[in-house]
């Protein structure tokens, strides 16, 4: 019985430790049914692959905002551990950052890659949807079902999340390339790229004006 009982103890004390390694680890949404990815998954940071991916998009003038909600988007979903999706983005786009038991971000530094400033405190910054819910919504998302919207806002494979300046991303809000671009230069080459890895993977469309800009910008890529 003792033999038992010290058996029971050591396994008890094996799947507590396992538990606290995994806290806060990720949980990846994958897309369900038609939003999803094509034979040739692209990926970011590959400006050739983002100019061939971008000829394939589907060109389309975009649909009404009728119906929208950010609400049907489901943010921000809980991804274990305490955590939901601001807080694992805030992890692993900052540096020394530090959080509660309960996985509530309190300190770190984070540089905000539209503008290149530091940053000290959560609350300056917003976790931005590099494709906005609004624009996917007239670009596709309008008739995708919850869970497929709910996997888009939380996407955490895709380039699809940023931790921000909430002023620039407040100042974007559901704007597309020839709308709005990132103030600093620097970044519209991968800007560009990321755009439309997120928009061949969910299969989403752009607009003649859109597509014209995400070029202009591809053309600042080294």
């Amino acid at each position: 019985m003792r033999r038992l009982r010290t058996t029971f103890a050591v396994s008890i004390a094996g799947l507590a430790a396992m538990l606290a390694l995994t806290a806060c680890q990720p949980v990846d949404v994958e897309p369900t049914g038609g939003a999803g990815p094509g034979t040739n998954q692209p990926t970011s940071g590959d400006a050739g692959q983002a100019a061939r991916d971008l000829k394939d998009l589907k060109v389309s003038s975009g649909g009404t905002m009728a119906g929208y909600s950010r609400t049907k988007f489901h943010i921000w979903a809980s991804q274990g551990g305490g955590c939901d999706t601001r807080d694992v983005v805030l992890k692993r786009d900052g540096k020394g950052v530090q959080a509660t038991s309960e996985c509530k971000i309190t300190a770190g530094t984070w540089v905000s890659p539209y503008n290149g400033k530091s940053y000290t405190k959560p609350l300056d910054l917003d976790i931005d949807h590099l494709v906005p819910l609004g624009n996917a919504w007239i670009s596709g998302a309008k008739d995708w079902t919850d869970d497929q919207r709910k996997a888009f806002a939380n996407d955490l494979t895709r380039p699809q999340l940023i931790a921000v300046d909430l002023t620039d991303n407040r100042a974007k809000g559901d704007q597309d390339p020839s709308q709005w671009k990132p103030p600093s230069h620097d970044y519209w080459c991968s800007y560009a790229e990321d755009w439309i890895t997120v928009k061949t993977y969910w299969k989403l469309t752009v607009t003649s004006a859109e597509k014209s800009a995400l070029e202009d910008m591809l053309g600042t890529c080294a």
